[in-house]
């Protein structure tokens, strides 16, 4: 494994820095996996996630691929804010060295659920109005369903309840799948976005990056 990546050029990193500010805003103690067995380097995070692999709640992820300047190969999890540090240094040195060092590698419970590679059909579109309207609502339903006093633990079965909740029988796409998609800054106005099946996962895919789930059982 190496312990560093050479983004592609400028336009590269300002694209990643761009994906982790918006994951980082989701979540101010995010992780990020960042793998890499060839020229792409791709970014997943996770902006909901179940506390435990035993927990029935949803884990959604973003992907976000990169283009490399030269082949690689790196797996780690590795906190947000660390690589938003080393990307702005590549950008103060006005791009003389894209080669990013890797963080230290961390353990999250979300890095173990993985979704499949391949086997992957499409069978359908939803439009970005709808999905930006079911993020919007989900919002307003868990703002609406926390008490100021409610604890940690009841407040993420909440959230887990109104995220995980498909948005309808056909799709089974989890409603915290349209919150990423938004959050994340992957919906393009009134753009038709892809819907995947495979193995019980469902995935939306933009032009701007992907949204990965477990099949949403809840309605």
């Amino acid at each position: 494994m190496n312990d560093t990546f050479t983004l592609a050029d400028a336009e590269t990193v300002n694209d990643l820095k761009a994906f982790l500010q918006r994951a980082k805003r989701l979540d101010p103690e995010g992780l990020v996996r960042l793998r890499a067995f060839g020229p792409v380097l791709a970014a997943y995070v996770a902006p909901i996630f179940s506390g435990n692999l035993m927990d029935s709640g949803p884990t959604i992820l973003g992907l976000r691929t990169c283009e490399l300047a030269e082949v690689a190969e790196v797996d780690g999890v590795v906190p947000i804010s660390a690589v938003l540090e080393r990307l702005a240094k590549v950008i103060n040195e006005d791009f003389i060295d894209l080669t990013v060092p890797m963080p230290i590698s961390q353990r999250a419970v979300w890095a173990g659920i993985s979704p499949p590679r391949q086997g992957w059909t499409q069978v359908g579109t939803i439009n970005e109005s709808r999905l930006t309207q079911i993020a919007r609502d989900g919002i307003a339903e868990v703002a609406g369903s926390l008490p100021e006093s409610v604890g940690g633990p009841i407040a993420a079965r909440i959230r887990g309840e109104i995220w995980g909740r498909g948005i309808d029988l056909e799709t089974r796409v989890p409603t915290g799948a349209a919150f990423a998609a938004a959050g994340l800054g992957f919906l393009t106005e009134n753009e038709e976005v892809g819907l995947f099946q495979a193995e019980g996962w469902v995935r939306l895919s933009s032009e701007h990056g992907h949204v990965l789930a477990k099949a949403s059982t809840k309605f």
